[in-house]
């Protein structure tokens, strides 16, 4: 479980990743901005969190998630979004993104009135669909457990 006292959500990791504080998102720095390492398969899960207010609205929040993760529409042979909710009230969209981009995976969660996260995931090798398959199927059930098991504190 990562369950860090600074932030305010937790969910269930998989064993054989390593949880890294990112701070060099655009040169700031916020400690609840993490990566999730899976360095067997030379990946990692970014994700960004950032609380709702008035100036960071909800609608701004989902806008620049939706942006972000089109994005890759110019490798993606296609982009895929699911609804996600679980059990803990957390819901979101998944983005499956197929093809040579290079994050096949993107999503969002939040509770729509205080908390707002989003990630992504990345290998660091050249993007090829075809050869990343399996470990792009292992990789996402683990993430699955990671969104069915998020939760706000």
């Amino acid at each position: 479980m990562y369950d860090s006292k600074d932030c305010p959500f937790r969910f269930e990791k998989p064993v054989y990743t390593r949880i890294q504080h990112d701070s060099s998102a655009m040169g700031m720095s916020h400690p609840c901005w993490i990566n999730v390492a899976f360095p067997d398969f030379n990946g990692t899960v970014n994700l960004t969190y950032k609380e709702i207010n008035k100036d960071m609205t909800l609608e701004r929040l989902l806008e620049d998630a939706h942006k972000l993760s089109f994005k890759h529409t110019k490798k993606a042979n296609y982009i895929d979004e699911s609804l996600i909710v679980n059990k803990h009230g957390v819901s979101g969209i998944f983005y499956n993104v197929g093809g040579d981009a290079a994050s096949n995976v993107q999503f969002f969660l939040t509770d729509s009135t205080r908390h707002f996260i989003r990630g992504s995931l990345y290998f660091y090798n050249e993007p090829n669909s075809d050869s990343m398959a399996p470990v792009l199927t292992f990789v996402r059930q683990d993430l699955d457990t990671m969104l069915s098991t998020f939760e706000w504190k």
